[in-house]
């Protein structure tokens, strides 16, 4: 048999690295000109929609001007990098408590039939609920400091850890639970060399959903009441009809949580390897 026989194809052009990479980078650059030739050519309004060439100007200027705002607009109590630091603090304690308390939940509701059925009604009555409304509720409740930034980003990551996680552990094939019992399986060892494993996927797959809206709740909370954040920054700009600082904090935002996808999307990617690829 010639060598030539064992020759590898090459891979497809659509499923190379480089390519999606520049083609998302393409879309990106392709909307950002548009905005930039529609605002010069003043079809979109300035006043309203600024032009995305002063966006990095002005996230340079809170960066280098010690955040004292410029004209008539008085010194702010705090500069960018508390800011940041603020909303990221917020981000990862709602993330990890809504997590930790939507998978803990999540497990005993999918073991325990009758706690499920017990506690569905109320379940489903406070998942219909926007919770993002709830915002008002945890600033008065908790204050503007932390506590009520963070209770809203629980509320938004547990139901959908919670659900992911219920579902998961629920469809587990029951023979296979049954099959390491005879074995002489502890509860323990079925809930954490079984269970726990089988739904580990479904978890992680949750987890780039639920940080967008861990970061999506605390700025809302911000915007809504705060003295610092991110939230509270874009809220200021706001006031004084500044739609450049608006949109300049908007894509400080983005920037963030495109940094924060990538790291959860690396983290799905090492503990999934063993998932086959799909082509589509």
């Amino acid at each position: 048999m010639s060598a030539t026989a064992f020759t590898i194809a090459p891979l497809p052009l659509v499923r190379r690295t480089w390519f999606i990479r520049s083609l998302q980078a393409g879309v990106i650059l392709f909307f950002v000109a548009a905005w930039e030739i529609l605002g010069q050519a003043g079809i979109l309004d300035k006043f309203y929609y600024s032009r995305p060439s002063l966006f990095v100007p002005r996230i340079a200027e809170w960066i280098c001007s010690c955040d004292v705002a410029e004209g008539f607009a008085p010194a702010r109590p705090s500069g960018i990098a508390t800011d940041v630091v603020v909303t990221l603090t917020e981000t990862v304690l709602g993330f990890g408590i809504g997590t930790l308390l939507g998978v803990v939940a999540g497990y005993a509701f999918a073991r325990n039939r009758l706690l499920g059925q017990a506690f569905d009604p109320l379940l489903s009555m406070f998942n219909a609920i926007p919770r993002l409304v709830l915002a008002p509720v945890f600033i008065l409740a908790f204050g503007i400091d932390l506590a009520s930034k963070v209770a809203l980003g629980v509320t938004l990551v547990f139901f959908i850890v919670f659900f992911a996680t219920f579902t998961a552990v629920r469809d587990v094939d029951q023979t296979l639970v049954d099959n390491v019992r005879v074995l002489g399986a502890r509860r323990q060892d079925v809930t954490f060399h079984v269970l726990l494993p089988a739904a580990f996927s479904a978890i992680v797959a949750s987890l780039r959903t639920s940080a967008g809206f861990a970061f999506a709740g605390a700025v809302v909370a911000e915007y809504i009441g705060s003295n610092v954040g991110l939230g509270r920054r874009i809220a200021t700009a706001e006031a004084f009809f500044d739609s450049t600082g608006v949109f300049a904090g908007i894509v400080l935002i983005a920037a963030l949580a495109l940094v924060l996808d990538a790291v959860l999307q690396l983290v799905e990617g090492r503990f999934s390897r063993w998932r086959p690829r799909r082509d589509h």
